[in-house]
């Protein structure tokens, strides 16, 4: 409900739903996301370079949702506001968008979305990690994806993933 919630007729949706699907498509930070520029994003080869904790660069791939939507975005709206901010994301002054503004964005559109738990933008770098785990992704790949260094910060996520299978037999076995 969160990625369909921006009305992308507009120039402040285009721009916000290349932002949220950007996001929960590559599991960036907040604050890997406010900082990209322009040259982080490959469209062709469909890659973000992302600049995590300790200005580790990683290159991560983004689905051809999340890249129809930033390719609007960059033909559309980010022309009109083109200055000198090398910036991926603008702001409508021109210039680049914070982690705060996103916070904010994200905190609309999800009680516009009905959803009523709260939500940071923590929790789609979450959903994102879950969602690879649950679709049978490899550990070490989501960790190279969020950048982890250790391997047992990114083993938080194969509990939630666990749960999911837990669920799943619960339902579907007949001597569950």
């Amino acid at each position: 409900r969160l990625l369909a919630t921006p009305d992308t007729s507009t120039e402040r949706g285009l721009r916000d739903a290349a932002m949220i699907h950007l996001m929960y498509a590559s599991g960036l930070r907040v604050s890997e996301l406010c900082t990209l520029k322009l040259g982080d994003l490959d469209l062709q080869r469909g890659v973000v370079a992302a600049f995590g904790k300790g200005g580790k660069r990683r290159l991560v791939p983004v689905g051809e949702v999340a890249l129809a939507h930033v390719t609007s975005y960059l033909r559309d709206v980010r022309p009109k506001r083109a200055g000198r901010d090398p910036s991926l994301f603008l702001s409508p002054r021109g210039r680049r968008f914070s982690r705060q503004g996103f916070w904010k964005l994200l905190k609309r559109y999800a009680r516009a979305a009905g959803i009523m738990t709260p939500l940071s933008p923590h929790k789609l770098r979450h959903s994102f990690a879950t969602h690879l785990l649950r679709g049978g992704a490899d550990l070490r790949a989501v960790q190279a994806m969020l950048g982890h260094a250790d391997l047992s910060t990114t083993e938080i996520y194969t509990r939630i993933a666990q749960d999911h299978v837990a669920q799943a037999h619960a339902r579907s076995h007949p001597r569950a």
